[in-house]
């Protein structure tokens, strides 16, 4: 396993009913208020679901990948898979209570691929619409890290799917620290929210900082509490009601442990 594929789920605390620290997650943009909007303004829906899509599209590549399509048609079969999902009233055969938006898109990816008797039609970039960028990395420069044969194409989305989401978490924590002005004490923690903590690490990293170990346990403690907040809040954004959360954070771990 990489040093960025390694990560503790120790700080992400259950739900507390009394600080009531959850209901925050569930404002904007996520999966369960998609379903819901699908019902009263579809264009307000397509808009969040397609928002969705463009953050989680890399574990659906790989899923394409693996099931055998080079990397030429994976990319486009995944912008096609996409525009598709997006052109059509896909939502509307979603169980409400039980949907979450994982699922939902492994299935309806397979369902796609399926369908696509005519290789040649399914292999239009999504009909001209380019729904995912590909400008930062490429898909293909990701793929090549995977392990080689050693997953499944369902077992390589989950896992990936689980990263994924744990990377936006990182981004998003990271870009807190650097607006708060704490950037470079980020950068000397970083390392311990996806690995552990080597003899010595506090006082080292103390003298780098002007900080005392003590506030150093602290510094760290707070930030991987806080990525544990974010990442309740981002998978918030994937299911459909908040009694889900602590089961898809249990199922993702797992995924990832495997």
């Amino acid at each position: 396993m990489r040093k960025e594929d390694r990560f503790s789920p120790i700080e992400v605390m259950p739900h507390s009913k009394e600080t009531g620290e959850f209901s925050a997650a569930f404002t904007t943009t996520q999966w369960g208020e998609v379903l819901d909007a699908q019902q009263t303004d579809p264009q307000r829906a397509r808009a969040a679901l397609e928002n969705l899509c463009g953050r989680y599209w890399y574990p659906l590549y790989a899923f394409i990948r693996r099931r055998g399509h080079d990397p030429h048609d994976a990319e486009d079969l995944t912008q096609s898979f996409f525009a598709h999902l997006l052109a059509h009233d896909a939502l509307n055969t979603v169980d409400r209570t039980r949907g979450l938006f994982r699922t939902f898109l492994l299935s309806s990816l397979v369902n796609f691929l399926n369908d696509q008797h005519d290789r040649k039609q399914a292999l239009k970039r999504g009909g001209g619409r380019q729904i995912i960028s590909w400008d930062a990395l490429t898909a293909e420069e990701l793929y090549q890290h995977e392990p080689a044969g050693m997953l499944t194409p369902e077992k390589l989305f989950e896992r990936r799917w689980a990263l994924t989401l744990i990377q936006q978490v990182l981004g998003r924590l990271r870009q807190e620290y650097q607006s708060g002005g704490k950037a470079e004490l980020f950068g000397q923690l970083e390392a311990c929210l996806t690995g552990g903590v080597g003899p010595g690490f506090y006082e080292e990293a103390g003298k780098r900082l002007g900080m005392t170990e003590g506030a150093v346990r602290v510094a760290l403690h707070r930030l991987r509490r806080r990525l544990g907040e974010l990442l309740r809040s981002e998978i918030a954004h994937t299911v459909s009601t908040p009694s889900q959360v602590d089961e898809e954070i249990r199922y993702l771990f797992a995924a990832m442990a495997e």
